[in-house]
């Protein structure tokens, strides 16, 4: 039977304290797998110090969770990259809802052998849900997603980025931090906060039709 597949690795990890990343790491895979427990068939399992995968009920809760694991590391401020690998494959073996270990299938043996190829790459996200015209536009807006991203500074600014994106308000946020609300509003503009909320607002759209 076919499932959603997530896995996921931590993007230049040796160069990491790794004891923090560690913890950080497991930080993501326990916040998601509570958050989600009812749409996690299962749970987000760390395979390896920098690696985990997981098995999700549907495209739409997948994405849904790639993007709050985004907005985790930026609410904690932890100092990583994740890149993702979402894919729809045959799985052959009973689901093991405590642990993704020990299920078999060709899909998965691609799946490795996928994200393992896209460590040559500078592409942090790839989606592939066996539909053509839903992966285009899936991957064009994590494309767009991570352009904005990725120029953020958080180790800066993760607390105002944060804010605005939970706030959604740049008077809201002027209050909430205690800052000037001209330099707020800047601020907004210059990290792009209403392009990543349209991409953002795309991508769980999309996964849901």
């Amino acid at each position: 039977m076919k499932h959603y597949i997530l896995m996921c690795d931590v993007l230049n990890s040796r160069e990491k304290n790794q004891k923090n990343l560690i913890e950080d790491f497991r930080n993501c895979t326990t916040y998601i797998n509570n958050k989600y427990k009812k749409n996690i068939l299962s749970p987000l399992t760390i395979t390896l110090g920098d690696e985990f995968q997981g098995v999700i009920k549907n495209l739409s809760n997948s994405i849904k969770i790639i993007v709050e694991l985004e907005e985790f590391i930026i609410k904690n401020n932890f100092p990583m990259k994740l890149r993702y690998f979402l894919y729809f494959v045959e799985i052959e073996t009973e689901i093991n809802s405590n642990i993704a270990y020990e299920m078999l299938g060709n899909g998965l043996t691609d799946s490795r052998r996928i994200i393992n190829n896209m460590k040559e790459k500078d592409s942090r996200f790839y989606i592939d849900t066996k539909e053509e015209s839903k992966n285009s536009i899936l991957n064009n807006g994590f494309n767009i997603f991570q352009n904005i991203v990725d120029k953020w500074k958080i180790e800066k600014d993760y607390e105002i980025i944060y804010s605005l994106i939970e706030f959604k308000d740049y008077k809201i946020v002027s209050e909430k931090l205690n800052k000037n609300r001209s330099l707020v509003w800047k601020r907004e503009r210059n990290l792009n906060i209403s392009s990543y909320t349209s991409a953002k607002e795309i991508l769980l759209v999309i996964s849901n039709i």
